[in-house]
């Protein structure tokens, strides 16, 4: 391995006000807001660059332009048997995702970790849900007694989700519930027929059942802060995984990142494999991090006053875990022995279904890209489960495909085309997104005797579903199961697909914040408590999962964090 500036002094060239690990949706976030306030900013991505529009090579294909109609190969599914489970995963979008052999690791339990290495990282793929926590996410693992307390709490955040939804544009209706806080909203999609008459029924039959429309990052009506992004309307195409040519939703390729270069303080290199944070003995804090080329195997030492990692929650892991140095042999940071562990997730597991007769003659516009949100009603004032923690119910309604037998006449001709022009019934849908309870079991660690194609040690996974997500999962199908009944749906199938941890894409923990560093590696600010040049503000800093889709989250605590850290740095704190 060739190496320049290992362990030498910093150069024009190498040397920057900030760096961050990771361009995906936190670290673009952290991009954006330290290059507008003026720190010269380097983003470190480990995999291809990627830029708007020029690099979606798919984005306006029509399924008969794909070698196998949009699937994979049978060859390809037998190279790649983890990565082509996840979901929405085909031939149009899998140059965004990695190869199983592209970064190997070790489970120890099943565990189906999905990546996407390239600029832009999984903010290309992810699901584009963006429902705010509420106060009864932040307190209760404490109050329940199923977690440590967390640093801050919803008043500490609103502001920075506010910050966020004004810049990337969140569609949605403003409905006035406790459980899930009202945001700053472009008007929501349509809510369909079937889905209006279950809103009703819900009404009618339960008092703490509430409906909601999509909270989604797409723009129904884009304002002047999106079009000077360069951004424009959603156009229902439903064809977002591909990459948006039209900026219909966001991601840092189409927003964060182009608006922190506009300011000519952002430098991004990819093919950028991080191998650790330095950490300077004498001066008591992180002074860079050492890099490998993806593809030369040079490494080079870049330096900064600040560090965000924001390479997604076991990456980050990863990269604290194999940051030693004779004050910290056992990670950066990890004076109490707990990096790594408490590693939780989003219980994906159950879905409940039907048919609904009638509504015959209503359809909606377009591929409506997003799925109404049944707000969480388990477990909020007091317990009142079996199980600890909440979830959230996705819930839609389709047309179904006409349905035509040879027997019902000529397979040609216009009475024919006429028949399958109409589409068939409705099938009503709603799956589990479920909060789960971090462990110190479920954890992540670093191999000691097989190592990556850098020369880092792999990453062993042992994470595991639990009693509690079981019993979760089985009240989830039963309430389901009751709600459309009520509605009137036949054919009602409860399903427990019993996949694995990891295809949620939602992994959290391992560098949790909190207020006690004696349990906890992050403070209030994101900061290393006992490193305080470097910040967490991707998924590894969560303390708890709650019910509600992350990423949006992770936006605001990195805005809020990297707003702090320019301010520190200029009282001479930092740096």
């Amino acid at each position: 391995m060739s190496v320049n500036n290992m362990g030498s002094g910093a150069n024009a060239e190498t040397t920057f006000d900030a760096i961050v690990v990771g361009s995906g949706i936190s670290g673009g976030w952290a991009a954006k807001e330290l290059c507008e306030q003026g720190l010269k900013t380097l983003v470190l991505e480990r995999g291809r660059n990627v830029e708007h529009n020029k690099d979606y090579p798919t984005a306006t294909m029509a399924p008969w332009e794909f070698q196998y109609r949009m699937r994979m190969s049978a060859a390809f599914v037998k190279e790649n048997p983890l990565i082509t489970k996840a979901a929405g995963y085909g031939d149009e979008c899998d140059h965004f995702f990695i190869k199983d052999a592209d970064h190997p690791y070790i489970q120890e339990k099943p565990f189906d970790w999905i990546r996407g290495y390239q600029v832009g990282g999984k903010s290309l793929t992810w699901g584009r849900a963006t429902q705010r926590w509420s106060e009864f996410e932040f307190t209760a693992p404490k109050r329940f007694g199923y977690g440590i307390e967390w640093p801050i709490g919803y008043s500490d955040v609103a502001p920075w989700y506010s910050h966020v939804e004004n810049f990337i544009g969140i569609c949605g209706s403003k409905d006035g519930l406790e459980a899930m806080p009202d945001g700053e909203f472009l008007p929501p999609f349509e809510m369909s027929a079937p889905l209006k008459a279950f809103r009703q029924n819900l009404k009618d039959n339960y008092t703490d059942r509430h409906l909601v429309h999509a909270r989604w990052a797409h723009l129904t009506e884009p304002k002047e802060i999106h079009l000077q992004q360069g951004r424009g309307k959603c156009q229902a195409r439903n064809m977002c995984m591909r990459g948006c040519p039209f900026g219909g939703y966001f991601s840092s390729v189409s927003s964060t990142l182009p608006w922190a270069q506009k300011t000519g303080n952002l430098t991004i290199r990819p093919h950028s494999v991080v191998h650790s944070v330095i950490y300077d003995e004498k001066l008591g804090k992180a002074t860079g991090v050492r890099v490998i080329d993806a593809n030369t195997k040079q490494t080079t030492d870049y330096f900064a006053k600040v560090i965000f990692l924001n390479a997604a929650a076991l990456n980050t892991n990863l990269i604290l875990l194999n940051s030693t140095s004779k004050r910290f042999p056992n990670g950066l940071g990890n004076d109490n022995g707990l990096l790594g562990k408490y590693i939780a997730f989003h219980n994906y597991r159950a879905s409940v279904s039907g048919t609904l007769d009638g509504f015959e003659d209503t359809y909606y516009f377009g591929r409506n890209p997003t799925d109404l949100i049944l707000v969480n009603y388990r477990n909020l004032h007091q317990q009142q489960t079996d199980y600890f923690g909440g979830f959230t119910t996705f819930v839609n309604a389709y047309r179904q495909p006409p349905i035509i037998h040879e027997t019902e006449g000529d397979q040609i001709g216009a009475a024919y085309k006429d028949a399958i022009s109409e589409p068939g019934g409705w099938h009503m849908f709603m799956y589990l997104q479920g909060e789960t309870v971090p462990k110190e079991s479920n954890h992540v660690r670093l191999s000691k005797t097989e190592k990556d194609q850098w020369g880092i040690p792999l990453l062993i996974t042992s994470v595991a579903y639990d009693d509690n997500d079981d019993r979760m999962t089985d009240d989830f199908i039963k309430q389901g199961t009751e709600m459309l009944t009520k509605a009137g749906c036949k054919n009602i199938r409860g399903f427990n697909n019993k996949q694995s941890p990891g295809l949620d894409i939602h992994e959290m923990g391992g560098v949790r914040m909190g207020k006690d560093p004696k349990t906890s590696l992050l403070n209030e600010w994101n900061q290393l408590h006992l490193c305080k040049n470097v910040f967490v503000t991707d998924g590894a800093c969560m303390a708890s999962t709650g019910n509600q889709s992350p990423s949006i989250l992770y936006m605001a605590l990195t805005a809020r964090a990297a707003t702090y850290a320019v301010n520190e740095i200029k009282k001479g704190n930092l740096g």
